[in-house]
């Protein structure tokens, strides 16, 4: 729950301290400049709000593992949301509007998630599962965001270092396998997400793993 809190505060300090301009540039999601990660997270920030507030009654069928659905192939952004979210973004017009509403949501989940019982059942997605795997669950979509918005930042503050140990973690668990040793957080989080195409070095050091590449998470 606290790392939850760490990984999102840090998240939202990033996205405060862009400039106007930063807006406008590329982030790491294919087909979405800044601002449209920006508008997602407003999203992002809503779901999680919504999820606190739908109690479930039966047992859970996810935990922060299973959360994620995997496909092998990167999105194109030629996605119908994808392309939602590009118009929702570009109809803020400004920039200071769209940190002024993540800011006022992205408060609002992040006080939610400080106040819930890690053990309360929750409903998202037709699924069920604790609060504490939900909020876990989204350490590594905060995570896997701040480096989407620092991506073409030289200078940007990225995520916290224990949050890119700890979605190292999960993405490992969800792969089944672990990365190489020589791998830093930072660069399994990325080429085993598809980020960035894995260098011939550590092509050979995946081995047999990086046919297996990458894990798309949805």
């Amino acid at each position: 729950m606290d790392l939850f809190s760490r990984s999102w505060t840090a998240l939202r300090t990033a996205v405060a301290e862009l400039s106007d301009e930063d807006f406008a540039r590329p982030s790491g999601c294919t087909g979405w400049l800044v601002r449209d990660l920006v508008c997602h997270l407003v999203i992002d920030a809503q779901d999680v709000l919504i999820t606190l507030v739908t109690p479930a009654g039966t047992e859970p069928t996810r935990d922060a593992v299973t959360y994620w659905n995997v496909a092998g192939t990167p999105p194109t952004g030629d996605d119908p949301l994808d392309a939602l979210t590009v118009r929702l973004a570009a109809a803020y017009e400004e920039p200071w509007l769209l940190r002024f509403h993540l800011d006022d949501v992205g408060s609002a989940a992040g006080r939610a998630a400080e106040l819930a019982d890690p053990g309360l059942r929750v409903s998202t997605r037709d699924e069920v599962l604790t609060a504490g795997d939900y909020l876990s669950a989204y350490v590594l979509e905060w995570t896997l965001h701040h480096l989407d918005l620092v991506a073409h930042l030289p200078g940007a503050a990225g995520p916290p270092v224990e949050g890119l140990r700890r979605s190292r973690e999960l993405l490992e668990a969800i792969a089944g396998a672990a990365f190489p040793a020589s791998f830093s957080d930072k660069d399994a989080l990325l080429v085993g997400t598809g980020r960035r195409a894995p260098t011939g070095t550590e092509r050979a050091e995946l081995g047999e793993q990086a046919a297996r590449l990458p894990l798309v998470l949805g």
